[in-house]
């Protein structure tokens, strides 16, 4: 099941850097992951559905870029993410 609303807002409960934050990295990057998941679950039973997978490469791209931003700008709050997020090693 895609996002909700109820699931987003925890979403940026949890991610949030200040009190009126939706657009940090931190949250984008939890945001972008979610719909990530879910689109991997997806494709394990619409195995050819080729235009979804290119918006799959297209947010991958797109978190991966934001993730080297956070780790130049504050590599404290990279280790955070990337840990709370379960996505490097």
């Amino acid at each position: 099941m895609p996002l909700t609303r109820d699931s987003r807002s925890a979403l940026i409960e949890r991610f949030k850097v200040h009190a009126k934050d939706t657009g940090s990295p931190e949250v984008q990057i939890a945001l972008l992951s979610e719909r990530i998941n879910y689109l991997t679950e997806h494709f394990r039973s619409h195995r050819k559905d080729h235009s979804s997978r290119r918006g799959l490469l297209t947010m991958v791209g797109r978190r991966r870029r934001l993730l080297e931003y956070l780790k130049r700008q504050n590599p404290d709050s990279y280790q955070k993410v990337i840990g709370q997020l379960g996505i490097r090693k």
